[in-house]
Parts: C-alpha cells; sequence; structure tokens
C-alpha cells in the first residue's frame, strides 16, 4: 500500500485550489461563477450550464474529502477554531466588522480554508501520528 506524503507546499496547494473554487463560485466582486450566470438570467446558455456542472462537480468533490476525512465533528471543531479566531481579529482591531463586504470575504476565506484542511486532513494525521487510513 502506497501511502501519500506530504508537506507545506503539498498543503498550500490543497489550500490555494480550494479558496479558487470557493471564489470561482462566488465572490461579492461580481466576477464569479455566479456573477456571471445571474447577470442576464434570461441569457442562460448552455456554457453557463456547462460551467455551472462542472463547478458542481467539483464541489461536490470539495465537501465530500474533508467529510470522509474529518467528519461531521472535525469540521465543526475546525469551524469553531476559525470562528473564534475571526471574533479575536475582530475584538483586538486586527479586522474591522463594519462592512458586509468584509464579513462576505472572511466567510469565503473560512470555507476555502475547510475545504483546504480538509483536502489534507488525512495526509497531515498519518504524519503526525503514524495511522494510515484506508478505504
Amino acid at each position: 500500500m502506497k501511502t501519500e506524503q506530504i508537506d507545506v507546499a503539498g498543503i498550500a496547494i490543497r489550500l490555494v485550489l480550494a479558496l479558487l473554487l470557493v471564489l470561482v463560485a462566488y465572490n461579492p466582486s461580481g466576477h464569479s461563477y455566479v456573477g456571471w450566470a445571474l447577470r442576464d438570467f434570461s441569457a442562460f446558455s448552455a456554457l453557463k450550464g456547462f460551467v455551472g456542472a462542472v463547478l458542481l462537480a467539483a464541489w461536490v468533490f470539495a465537501i465530500r474529502t474533508p467529510l470522509a476525512s474529518m467528519g461531521i465533528l472535525g469540521i465543526g471543531l475546525l469551524l469553531l477554531v476559525l470562528g473564534t479566531l475571526v471574533w479575536l481579529l475582530i475584538d483586538v482591531g486586527a479586522l474591522k466588522d463594519e462592512s458586509p463586504g468584509v464579513l462576505t470575504r472572511i466567510a469565503l476565506l473560512v470555507a476555502g480554508t475547510v475545504l483546504g484542511v480538509g483536502r489534507s486532513w488525512s495526509a497531515i494525521r498519518q504524519r503526525l501520528t503514524g495511522q494510515v487510513e484506508a478505504d
């Protein structure tokens, strides 16, 4: 059985790809699939449908991986840690929460982080504990 090797670069790549998926699907700038597809819904085309189907498939894969590696409890704990980190940063003044756009961007960053960490979690746990996960 071949075990997956993980390093900081591998984790970083997974995080970047997860954030890219989140931001391509939606971001408040309007330069996203949601902004493009809904800009003129009456002109919904086969291309918009195809891109939406590809994004949906990517999202299903991206969500199933953290669920398999971390489970609901692990995802909940990660969300708790990230949520309290955001709260702490707001509390100490490092983040300003006056703008809804800022909170949206923070939520998107948290979602991408959960997906990226979830994608790497099995390999990280194997590296830290020596336990191999088999499906």
